[in-house]
């Protein structure tokens, strides 16, 4: 009884937190320019600010992350090349602390510069040189998902919070420390709860086109998935092997 009590009551916190971050989302319309080109900078400043944005621009990685950990920016436009720091490094390091939408721009147009923004956790990929109407477009694009999903984006199942835009995974406000890939995974099913998904398809859908791997990586991602979350949450379960094909995101306690 007491834990069905304590359930519902973390159920209703994360439901009122929920509403919150959403309101927080929508109201939110700063941008910050992450760019050496100050021709580039003043363009973006332009048509963003045609638009109703909020724009901040400095020229270099260093002071981007500075921009970033002190304004509470609602998108990041990141250059690749940039001086002193470049902007993979500066991805890494905003990945590393939020979720907040991140559009890179760059001057190469290779498939690899993409696939390696995107498996670092970009939101968006423009090659320069792009006009200002297709920026725009797709700055919106990225804020309408980052917002417009957000209630989605916060998943919950008996007391088990999947955090998408906070990165965080909980139970009853005890966190669960995930690695990167090991929440893209978990996200990846519980958004498919009560789906058979094959090996090939996670493969293909959380780490990507270009790995180079076999099925047993997402076997050992499963089981170190499964180590952390039951230390806190048995006997309540959530991810379910399904024999000879993949596995399945479904809630069931190992007692009855």
């Amino acid at each position: 009884m007491n834990f069905i009590m304590q359930r519902s009551e973390c159920l209703k916190t994360e439901k009122q937190r929920r509403r919150a971050v959403f309101r927080s989302l929508m109201s939110s319309r700063k941008v910050l320019v992450v760019d050496d080109d100050a021709h580039i900078r003043e363009l973006i400043r332009l048509c963003l600010g045609r638009e109703g944005f909020e724009v901040l621009s400095v020229p270099d990685g260093d002071t981007g992350l500075q921009e970033f950990y002190r304004q509470n920016v609602d998108l990041v436009i990141l250059d690749v090349m940039l001086p002193r720091t470049d902007g993979w490094e500066v991805l890494r390091k905003i990945r590393a602390k939020k979720q907040t939408p991140v559009i890179m721009l760059t001057a190469k147009d290779e498939e690899m510069d993409k696939v390696l923004g995107l498996e670092l956790g970009a939101d968006d990929y423009v090659t320069k040189p792009f006009g200002p109407r297709e920026l725009v477009a797709r700055v919106k694009a990225v804020l309408r998902r980052s917002a417009g999903c957000a209630e989605e984006q916060v998943m919950e199942f008996s007391g088990l919070t999947i955090d998408v835009p906070r990165h965080q995974v909980r139970f009853c406000e005890r966190e669960v420390a995930l690695a990167p890939k090991e929440f893209d995974l978990l996200v990846y099913l519980a958004q498919r709860e009560g789906r058979v998904v094959t090996r090939e398809q996670i493969l293909e859908q959380v780490w990507g086109y270009e790995y180079v791997g076999d099925a047993r990586t997402v076997d050992e991602h499963v089981k170190r998935i499964r180590q952390k979350i039951e230390k806190v949450t048995y006997p309540m379960r959530f991810i379910r092997t399904v024999w000879g094909v993949g596995y399945k995101f479904e809630v069931w306690d190992d007692t009855q």
